[in-house]
């Protein structure tokens, strides 16, 4: 299936700093609550990713990440989710965060 380019612009996709990474021991899959920050115009969200297989709790504050910002929020237990964090699975189908290779502005949109 092909899509057009303005079918792809219609997903709103932004780099996002990782501010607070927590526990989320309710999840069905291990996972953790994540808060990130999209800079002025967007602000801060939250969001839930299955991503404790490559990353600990300490080292995700300060990473950069790509979310879609324009999903509806979704309840995942008591977590509102309200962006999708990005990612590729490994070799194994272990989530493995997609990011900018070098810091970039917040809130840049991708394209």
């Amino acid at each position: 299936m092909t899509i057009s380019y303005d079918d792809f612009a219609r997903v709103d996709i932004r780099v996002g700093r990782i501010i607070r990474a927590e526990p989320f021991p309710e999840a069905r899959k291990p996972a953790y609550k994540l808060w990130l920050d999209f800079g002025p115009e967007i602000g801060e969200k939250r969001s839930s990713a299955q991503i404790t297989r490559h990353y600990t709790l300490e080292e995700l504050p300060g990473r950069q990440v790509l979310a879609v910002v324009n999903f509806p929020p979704r309840q995942i237990g008591p977590v509102k989710s309200e962006v999708l964090v990005l990612g590729l699975p490994d070799a194994d189908g272990e989530v493995v965060l997609i990011g900018p290779g070098q810091d970039v502005p917040l809130g840049g949109r991708m394209f």
